[in-house]
């Protein structure tokens, strides 16, 4: 799987809920998924997603490499040593692009402000820092928004051919702080196209409520660790490290 391929299983549920990206994109996202042609039109139409595209810069220009290169893509959307390098300055110019890509420059200034030691460019720390729909203004920084826009790992308990059953960790606010909760059952519709005859024990990747990619036990064991990571670090951010808790609320809230 090439890095058009891994990019467009993840941005193809929110193109088609129209959160982001060109409005022509689902047809040519699902073509690359599914076949192996249209990789060309793909990337172009996967370079028009406001939020996307200066994550995958900033972790390609690190590491001297192509924003499509496939484990530049694997680093912002599941997680691998690609992430390990990056320091408050990379940051802090990453949301000077994310203001020209849509953000609030004042909401960039507030959060260039709380940058936390580590910042990861992975996509759940995108969720829990900058906020759900931020860039786009498309959709609330809430809860139920950053658990439906993390790429969340699940098992598979149990499929059919249009379901899977799933079993996996949610967010919940504890205080100020967006934790990782209870793990839950849920089932979700899959295309066959896209997850190929899933088995009980295997291990997907979900976004907006979709199974985008089944994973290999390495992505699954990266995607926990640095999920885990990118949670803890945006916490820094937002919560206070000593002191009874402040009149703030959790960090989704802050920035809705």
């Amino acid at each position: 799987m090439n890095g058009v391929q891994l990019g467009a299983r993840f941005s193809l549920a929110t193109n088609r809920l129209q959160y982001c990206g060109p409005a022509d994109a689902e047809p040519l996202l699902y073509r690359a998924i599914t076949s192996d042609s249209g990789h060309a039109e793909a990337a172009r139409a996967l370079s028009g997603f406001e939020a996307l595209m200066p994550y995958l810069e900033m972790i390609a220009e690190k590491h001297g490499r192509k924003p499509f290169d496939a484990e530049v893509v694997e680093a912002y959307w599941v997680g691998n040593p690609l992430l390990d390098a990056f320091e408050r300055e990379d940051f802090a110019r990453l949301l000077s692009a994310l203001v020209r890509r849509g953000l609030p420059r004042s909401m960039a200034e507030r959060l260039a402000g709380r940058l936390p030691s580590r910042p990861l460019p992975h996509h759940l720390f995108h969720v829990a820092f900058v906020g759900v729909g931020n860039v786009t203004g498309h959709v609330p920084t809430t809860l139920v928004n950053m658990e439906a826009c993390r790429p969340a790992w699940a098992e598979v308990v149990d499929a059919t051919d249009e379901h899977l059953l799933v079993r996996g960790p949610t967010l919940v606010r504890d205080q100020e702080r967006v934790a990782w909760g209870p793990v839950v059952d849920r089932e979700l519709s899959y295309d066959p196209q896209v997850i190929d005859h899933p088995r009980a024990g295997d291990s997907v990747a979900i976004h907006w409520g979709w199974p985008a990619l089944r994973l290999s036990p390495t992505q699954r064991a990266a995607l926990e660790r640095y999920s885990r990571l990118a949670l803890d670090q945006a916490n820094e951010a937002f919560v206070p490290a000593t002191g009874p808790v402040g009149s703030r609320t959790a960090p989704a809230r802050t920035r809705t």
